[in-house]
């Protein structure tokens, strides 16, 4: 058996013996390197661009500016289905007007990379600033600053529901109403984003390294904006240094090496720096809820009423309006709730444009959801645990129809047991010793505090993945798929389905993916779909390879195929006679013996789970120390358990990160004050606590033949709930968390009122 096994991962040999080839590491000769001039300011017009003085040093090959790209038309999305947002597309450069801090205005070609940003600094923007608009929470203009021409400050409001949700208020017993928000912040992988674009003039193909995520749609993008024919770009994935949602989409770096290396006729190479990375990448969260909740006597919630508020940021990137749709589509959880209403209003301001971020709109809507489930608790004056318990989705309502839609979707909860991981996560944890033991340390002094979230996730987006395989005369399997590796172990993990169904250790599976020139179709890595979609496209390419060798066999060994049976990489005879699948291989032909598969979905799956924390809070300095953190998580089926535990733990630290330290704030004139990572501060190995993992298959999905649901998501959801539940508790002040993150300033004030 493979599926199921904890076993070393098939990716690390190179990246331990530092063979990893990053994009930063990748060079071609007579290259360009690439820098782009960014706006100072957060708003204003464009009067004029000087790079005279850029264009006379030697060794720079050109200065662009709008006027050279112009025919470049805006980034177009990917997962939208939301209409009427062209507006507020960006362009690869910005023209007229500048929406933000680092908005791209300019870029310089040169030899090198320390003379392209030296070139890049005497280039003068002559830029007329004008009051930008900042606080998407207040009524805005009906038109951007200056009467941008089309361009409203609310792009979009998402609206769903389902229920009668006036009958669920004219009949509550009580209602309870929370304001609450999730501050700016992101995904900060140890790589930044990084390209490199080659010209071949004698095949006429354009190539571009350092792809990620989703290579098939980008390059289907890429082509489309200039205007060529598909087989005429390439995209390459290499090694990824972190993924978490912020390489999903195609940012106008990306489409700019392109042009230019087609244009110049030479290599085009751009790296960006840390700094460029936290004003231009991708932030995202920064939402508020303001919810009302309907609730009889014994804390059911019979009605939920919510107007959410999402800072988009100067433009709307690849990704739409993904993030509010989701935080609509799943605010209620893992809780009946038989009425509900949401609206999204998704404003653009004067920021960094926004994204998605690992458990884009889940993180946030956790947060507001499972605060509003305390503060019922505590107006009814209820056990938090017990309101949750008497809400949960009960097993014999699966699968359960949500009512709402999302990513093209219909939400249907597929399968899953949610009081049973309630009860392990209490036994694991032993409930009523640790209630004790806090009681104790706070008659003592200390202030400690236990609090937990539960939440619901999804993975698995369809509609369809296609994986190749090949049996080679040497004995080795080649997998390609049309996924992508941002670290999640998708070698590793293919390898294993493939072994489990061919009777072969994964040691001689190789595993192909982001190439674009290796496979037509593919979707890429994002929404925890690759186990799901790519796995069982893996489980019916090796199915099918394995029925093809036995066929193959049949007439080899001269008996019929239903006489023959398979086992352990080989075909075998009721008389004894057996021959191996690189035999068949080798009779296949030099080329060996291939398959495809496919797998095809049009509901995705929602594993669960639920965080604990428990917190010491140091008065005097405001510090907040998480002790412990626990997740329990059900994935109906894992195939590599270490790899699991690792998503979670990795997932756990930056939700933890954005629950007590990283944000990004802008101050009047809407200048970032967090640009290095000396503002912008993240959770270090000083920080983090030890994690506990509690991973239960009690609920296969029955969506797919694995029965695997996704991992990558599961490990941050909740962090923020259950932190501000612990630190309320520890405080012994109910809801006084109403806001992520909670910096020792936010503490501070809340201890030290008059």
């Amino acid at each position: 058996m493979s599926i199921g096994q904890s076993l070393r991962r098939l990716e690390d040999r190179l990246l331990l013996t530092g063979q990893g080839r990053f994009a930063a590491d990748l060079s071609h000769p007579n290259q360009l390197h690439m820098r782009v001039v960014r706006s100072s300011v957060a708003f204003g017009r464009i009067r004029g661009i000087d790079a005279s003085v850029a264009l006379a040093m030697p060794g720079v090959a050109a200065v662009w500016t709008w006027e050279d790209v112009k025919h470049v038309p805006p980034i177009d999305f990917r997962l939208s289905k939301i209409g009427g947002l062209e507006p507020y597309r960006q362009t690869v450069l910005a023209h007229d007007y500048v929406r933000y801090v680092g908005d791209p205005v300019a870029v310089v070609f040169a030899t090198d990379a320390a003379l392209a940003e030296d070139a890049a600094d005497t280039v003068i923007l002559d830029i007329e600033d004008a009051a930008p608009y900042l606080d998407p929470f207040l009524d805005p203009p009906e038109f951007m600053p200056a009467t941008l021409p089309g361009v409203r400050c609310e792009a979009a409001v998402v609206k769903k529901g389902y229920g009668d949700i006036d009958a669920a208020f004219a009949g509550a017993h009580a209602v309870i109403e929370l304001d609450v928000a999730v501050g700016r912040h992101t995904g900060s992988p140890m790589e930044t984003r990084g390209a490199l674009a080659d010209f071949d003039p004698s095949s006429g193909v354009l190539t571009l390294d350092g792809a990620s995520k989703v290579p098939h749609f980008n390059r289907k993008a890429i082509a489309g904006m200039m205007d060529l024919p598909l087989e005429m770009l390439r995209l390459r994935e290499g090694h990824v240094g972190g993924g978490f949602g912020i390489r999903g989409e195609i940012y106008p770096e990306d489409v700019l090496v392109c042009v230019a290396a087609w244009r110049l006729k030479r290599p085009v190479k751009w790296v960006e720096d840390r700094m460029e990375h936290l004003l231009a990448a991708n932030h995202s969260r920064d939402q508020r809820f303001l919810m009302r909740a309907a609730v009889d006597a014994q804390g059911v919630v019979t009605g939920l009423d919510a107007t959410i508020y999402s800072d988009q940021g100067g433009y709307i990137r690849t990704h739409a309006v993904t993030v509010p749709d989701l935080a609509c589509a799943l605010l209620p959880g893992p809780y009946r709730i038989p009425a509900y209403r949401v609206a999204a209003h998704v404003r653009l301001t004067n920021k960094t444009p926004a994204g998605t971020y690992r458990a884009p709109g889940r993180y946030e809507s956790t947060f507001a959801r499972e605060r509003l489930m305390d503060a019922i608790a505590h107006r009814l004056g209820l056990d938090p645990i017990e309101v949750r318990r008497r809400n949960l989705i009960p097993t014999s309502a699966m699968p359960f129809d949500r009512g709402t839609d999302t990513l093209g979707t219909h939400v249907e909860f597929d399968s899953g047991d949610y009081a049973l991981l309630l009860d392990k996560l209490l036994a694991s944890i032993s409930y009523p010793q640790l209630q004790a033991d806090l009681k104790r340390r706070r008659a003592s002094g200390e202030s400690v505090g236990f609090g937990l979230g539960f939440f619901v996730e999804k993975s698995g987006l369809g509609p369809a993945d296609k994986a190749l395989i090949e049996a080679r005369v040497d004995g080795s399997i080649e997998i390609i798929t049309g996924s992508a590796s941002v670290g999640q172990g998708i070698e590793t993990v293919m390898a294993q389905i493939a072994a489990e169904t061919l009777g072969l250790p994964i040691e001689v599976m190789t595993v192909i993916h982001g190439q674009t020139d290796r496979i037509d179709v593919g979707m890429g890595a994002f929404a925890s779909r690759v186990t799901v979609m790519t796995g069982c496209a893996v489980k019916a390419a090796a199915e099918s390879l394995r029925d093809k060798a036995i066929d193959s066999a049949a007439a080899t060994l001269g008996v019929a195929a239903t006489e023959l049976s398979w086992s352990k990489g080989e075909v075998r005879a009721r008389n004894g006679k057996s021959v191996s699948l690189a035999d068949i291989a080798r009779s296949a032909g030099p080329d060996g013996l291939r398959a495809e598969g496919w797998f095809r979905a049009d509901h995705m799956t929602y594993p669960y789970g639920i965080h604990a924390a428990v917190v010491k809070l140091d008065r005097d300095t405001s510090g907040i120390r998480v002790e412990r953190f626990v997740i329990a998580y059900d994935i109906g089926r894992s195939v590599n358990p270490m790899l699991v535990e690792g998503q979670l733990v990795g997932g756990a630290a930056q939700g933890i990160g954005g629950a007590l330290f990283e944000e990004f704030v802008y101050d009047e004139a809407g200048q970032p004050q967090a640009t290095t990572f000396a503002d912008y501060l993240m959770p270090t190995l000083a920080e983090m606590p030890h994690v506990e993992t509690i991973v239960t298959e009690d609920a296969p999905s029955p969506l797919n033949p694995l029965g695997v649901k996704g991992a990558g998501e599961g490990g941050i959801n909740a962090a923020g709930a259950a932190i501000a539940a612990a630190i309320d508790d520890a405080l012994g002040v109910a809801g006084a968390i109403t806001r992520l993150p909670v910096t020792p300033v936010r503490l501070h004030a809340l201890t030290h009122r008059n």
